[in-house]
């Protein structure tokens, strides 16, 4: 077993062998809402939460790096590019850049690192530079043993149906023939063609959770169909942190994904 999939294999309940994880890298791309307490009282939710892993900027773990330091505490995995999402930004076209290399995650604590694959961009080049970076921090993170998630998505200018099945199938396949140890991307709202997507992707699929929901039960739907489809875990970010209760909200989801497991991880 390699060092890498000896760290990966931590963000992994021992007991169902999936992960849940929240999310909480968005304010690097996209506009944040006010959060009582400010940020570090957010991630202070979080980690009360119990997740197996937090998805964070380089930044936030920066300033945060203390409420992950204790034995059992969730995996940092950090976001070491950029990529624009905010609509108001679309007059500067579709853009891609590399923020942090995986040796400077790593030094900030990093148990794992996300980027970002996203098909059907305006333009081919924008495509081609996205695998190029991507391919590059697999091989620089292969090279430290740290743990290479790619989060493939249908979020380009051409792209019309962001939850294709066909498309996320190619888009994850073409994320694991790059490199990466796991792959995060979207659910495809049903069971039995999200099946097909994960078949086709030969390194664990999660799922992501997307833009804030009106109703928490169907969150925790959306999360128990990804289970049934054979998805490893989810890593949902705004339905948890932005929930009236992040806490209660990450229990139920723990619960969606562990089942029996779920608070007992080891």
């Amino acid at each position: 077993m390699s060092g890498a999939e000896m760290r990966l294999g931590r963000m992994f309940d021992r007991r169902s062998g999936r992960a849940f994880i929240t999310a909480y890298d968005h304010g690097t791309s996209i506009r944040m809402p006010a959060e009582e307490g400010g940020a570090r009282a957010t991630v202070e939710k979080i980690v009360a939460g119990e997740p197996d892993g937090v998805l964070i900027s380089p930044g936030m773990l920066k300033r945060t790096a203390d409420l992950f330091a204790f034995r059992g505490a969730p995996v940092p995995i950090v976001r070491t590019d950029w990529t624009v999402l905010d609509r108001r930004m679309k007059d500067v076209g579709e853009r891609y850049r590399t923020l942090v290399e995986p040796e400077e995650a790593q030094a900030l604590g990093a148990g794992a690192i996300v980027v970002y694959l996203i098909q059907g961009p305006e333009t081919g080049e924008t495509f081609a530079d996205n695998v190029r970076a991507v391919s590059t921090a697999a091989a620089q993170a292969d090279r430290l043993g740290l743990p290479f998630v790619v989060e493939a998505t249908l979020w380009g200018s051409r792209i019309r149906e962001k939850k294709d099945p066909d498309l996320l199938a190619y888009g994850c396949r073409i994320a694991s023939e790059l490199g990466a140890d796991a792959v995060k991307t979207e659910y495809t709202g049903d069971p039995d063609t999200m099946r097909d997507v994960i078949a086709a992707c030969p390194v664990p699929v999660l799922t992501l959770g997307g833009a804030k929901s009106g109703s928490e039960d169907d969150v925790v739907a959306s999360a128990t169909g990804a289970i049934e489809a054979g998805a490893k875990g989810i890593i949902f970010g705004r339905n948890v942190w932005m929930a009236d209760d992040p806490v209660a909200m990450s229990r139920r989801l723990a619960e969606a994904v562990h089942g029996e497991a779920a608070g007992g991880g080891e």
